[in-house]
């Protein structure tokens, strides 16, 4: 287990449990341990807390009073939706609060002709397209697990999806948010139109991993269903040709929709698990959506078909109809539970990469793999270079999650050092939060510090996730990216 920053309370478990029963009701109030067991991790089962209590509130009065009282007595908040993130991002704190937005859950608006929908932070990501669809619309971006995640979530984390690459991640996918500071003060960022005024704090709210406000209201765009989609389905004897195929398409001025790349051993999973078609032979395929008018894809589609022959695809198929494009990607979407089913316990990975960098992160990654004598089976949104590597392991035999999160943690460098980012859409809660040390020099991570400071003095939301101090990166011995510099000792108390 991971300890999160220790915060000095001013108050008791039981004063602490008393105030919040007198304006939430004793049932939305959780404080035995069997009731908090289910709350201890999210996705990353590898990072376990159990917190001190979870409330969960149903009004956005009620999250201002629970806001508000963390606040006088210097309590730890940290913010919960679905629980489906994968950095340890929703890491409760032991003393602290745990604030579940379960019960936000309303679609406030669906309004075809400004092409918006406002939601609560509890509505289901997949929910929002749904609702939308009677009137032609879709919400664009699209996580692996938008059967469950919330929107909420997914502003906390800037999810992606693998239709990212062409439509943008969830930053570019909202017009406007509705927060509530830690002294419980609402705040609207963002406007109604395509564009505002000032500071772009909208996207500095995308991705801030909740350590800067809580999400009580989203506005989401919608965008209207293309004429035609359509996928193709490509095998590769080699990882590295596939990879070397992706730069090929973009180079060619084709976005497709979605280009998402599988090796054998996620193939493998996936096919047992869905039964997609997938050709167990391949080394490595790419999915490839076009979207757009029927005659643009027509075009697409050949230019493709002889982009992945001239790439070296051993294979070249293109869906059949609808039913066969859906099983294609329910393939794709389904291959982190389906290595599941090979190991015990899998290392979920994110990264990003420049494109052109493919071909050498994955040998790097092989190389890794056989050092550490760990197996990967790699999943990536190829076309924005956004790697997941799965690392199999099994957290009974005595290190070997010491050594996962070691080779975890050679990968992300590896990504920084071919000038990419240790995270793509999964963000850095506790997982990543060292590499964060290695991205980031002295003046940078200083510079995080003093925006958390501006709209949370305390650090009281989500305290120890996303931002390391820089005792912390001494520790991990990154120091010589900062030049041996000592931390400030102002920054200390984050």
């Amino acid at each position: 287990m991971h300890n999160t920053e220790q915060v000095e309370s001013k108050i008791d478990s039981a004063g602490l449990i008393d105030e919040l029963c007198s304006f939430v009701s004793s049932d939305s109030v959780l404080f035995e341990k069997e009731d908090l067991k289910p709350y201890e991790c999210d996705g990353l089962s590898a990072y376990r807390a159990i917190p001190l209590v979870v409330v969960l509130p149903e009004t956005i009065e009620q999250v201002q009073k629970v806001l508000g009282l963390c606040h006088h007595y210097s309590v730890p908040v940290v913010a919960r939706g679905a629980g489906t993130g994968l950095s340890g991002g929703a890491l409760p704190h032991e003393q602290g609060v745990l604030l579940s937005l379960a019960k936000f859950k309303s679609i406030i608006e669906i309004n075809p002709e400004r092409r918006i929908a406002r939601v609560q932070p509890g509505v289901r990501n997949l929910a929002i397209s749904e609702a939308a669809d009677e009137f032609g619309l879709y919400y664009a971006p699209d996580p692996s697990s938008q059967i469950a995640c919330t929107i909420g979530g997914n502003v906390a984390e800037n999810s992606g999806g693998v239709h990212c690459l062409k439509y943008g991640l969830t930053v570019h996918n909202i017009q406007q948010i509705k927060i509530i500071t830690i002294e419980g003060e609402i705040l609207t960022i963002g406007g109604s139109g395509l564009d505002s005024a000032g500071y772009d704090l909208l996207a500095l709210m995308t991705g801030s991993e909740g350590m800067l406000g809580v999400i009580v209201e989203v506005t989401v765009k919608l965008l209207p269903k293309p004429e035609r989609a359509q996928v193709l389905l490509a095998a590769f004897d080699d990882v590295v040709k596939a990879g070397e195929a992706v730069g090929n398409i973009i180079a060619a001025g084709i976005i497709p929709a979605g280009l998402e790349m599988m090796d054998r051993l996620a193939i493998s999973a996936a096919e047992d698990f869905v039964h997609a078609g997938y050709p167990l032979d391949a080394e490595a395929i790419l999915l490839c959506e076009l979207d757009g008018t029927n005659e643009e894809v027509s075009e697409h589609v050949l230019k493709v078909r002889e982009l992945f022959k001239h790439s070296g695809a051993t294979e070249v198929r293109t869906a059949k109809d609808e039913n066969e494009r859906l099983t294609f990607w329910k393939g794709r979407k389904a291959a982190f539970p389906a290595v599941g089913r090979l190991s015990p316990d899998y290392y979920c990975m994110d990264g990003t990469i420049p494109r052109k960098q493919l071909p050498k992160v994955l040998e790097s990654i092989a190389t890794l793999s056989k050092e550490y004598e760990l197996p990967v089976a790699n999943v990536f949104h190829a076309g924005d270079g956004n790697l997941h590597p799965l690392i199999l392991y099994d957290a009974n035999n005595p290190g070997e999650l010491e050594r996962t999160e070691e080779f975890g943690g050679k990968i992300l460098e590896l990504c920084v050092a071919v000038g990419g980012t240790i995270t793509g859409e999964h963000g850095v809660g506790m997982e990543k939060i060292n590499q964060m040390c290695v991205q980031f020099d002295r003046l940078e991570l200083s510079q995080f510090h003093a925006v958390k400071a501006a709209f949370d003095p305390d650090g009281l939301l989500n305290p120890g996730k996303a931002v390391p101090t820089l005792h912390r990166c001494a520790e991990f011995g990154a120091m010589h990216v900062h030049k041996g510099e000592l931390p400030f000792p102002e920054l200390e108390r984050f």
